[in-house]
């Protein structure tokens, strides 16, 4: 593997990130079935604080969101927005072959029309917070996210696919339409032209078809530990990780918040959030370590 100009220090953290991850995998591939409370987990970097893998573990139903599952998450989302020093996230299954298989039909069919409605509004509200986490968040597709599945994964800043994943929101063809953002997410990823077509038909779409259509960021070719998007989503994590923490939150809110409106109120965006920057010690730090000729030591303060 290749590191773009990444300190000494850095390589033996992601070197080790990924193989905690991998053999966490592999065991918990072996489970029958998880307990709700270990259907979704989070792993922190311990040695710089620089990130937070997500792990959805639910094998026997595809990771499909269930109410336990999305009160799970819900309960990680807690604990990587009280991290500060979090400078990037890596959303990712450890069940092979599957992102997110959407809601849990089995369940669904026991809810009255007033609970799906109440549980739709939940999931939608865990879409956005996803969303509105501070740091980037990249989304690793190594196999199907369809339906709710692709909402969450469209909730994310960064997408990486596999080829041979499939991505679709398929709502349409259970008579209903996406209801946790993705109307709104897609169209506002890939255009609304593609959009409509994509939700119109239901269309699945595999990981090169999806990149075409600007759905995804980057797709690759899958290996056979089926984790090649999240070999790709580490890459592009240690290419953030190394940089300004502040500067990555507050470029990620002139992003979002700019895209919502008006050019030249996003202009008034922009400048607020500079502002913010202007007395930080990373700034100097940074500015520092250029004349210097060294790596910076970025601390989020």
């Amino acid at each position: 593997m290749k590191f773009l100009g990444i300190p000494s220090t850095y390589r033996c953290y992601w070197a080790r990130a990924r193989t905690n991850w991998h053999k966490g995998k592999q065991s918990a591939s072996t489970q029958s079935g998880a307990k709700s409370n270990n259907e979704v987990s989070v792993q922190f970097d311990t040695q710089t604080n620089g990130l937070a893998i997500i792990g959805m573990n639910r094998p026997e139903a595809k990771n499909a969101f269930s109410a336990n599952f999305v009160s799970s998450f819900n309960d990680v989302l807690d604990r990587v927005s009280a991290s500060n020093n979090t400078r990037v996230v890596i959303l990712r299954s450890l069940v092979p072959r599957v992102f997110c298989a959407g809601a849990d039909l089995k369940e669904r069919l026991t809810m009255t029309p007033s609970e799906v409605g109440i549980f739709v509004s939940k999931l939608r509200a865990f879409t956005t917070r996803l969303e509105n986490l501070p740091m980037p968040v990249i989304a690793a597709i190594d196999g199907a996210a369809l339906g709710g599945g692709l909402e969450m994964a469209l909730a994310c800043d960064i997408r990486v696919a596999s080829d041979s994943a499939k991505i679709g929101l398929v709502e349409t063809k259970l008579a209903i339409i996406p209801g946790a953002g993705g109307t709104q997410r897609l169209s506002r990823i890939a255009g609304p032209a593609i959009a409509k077509e994509l939700i119109f038909t239901g269309r699945v779409l595999d990981g090169n078809e999806a990149h075409q259509l600007g759905v995804v960021n980057h797709v690759v070719k899958q290996n056979d530990n089926y984790d090649a998007a999240f070999n790709k989503a580490a890459k592009i994590a240690e290419e953030i990780a190394l940089n300004g923490p502040i500067a990555l939150q507050l470029a990620k809110t002139a992003i979002d918040k700019g895209f919502q409106v008006d050019i030249n109120v996003g202009y008034s965006i922009e400048e607020a959030c500079y502002a913010q920057l202007l007395h930080s010690k990373d700034r100097l730090e940074g500015l520092k370590a250029f004349v210097e000729k060294r790596a910076p030591r970025y601390r989020g303060e």
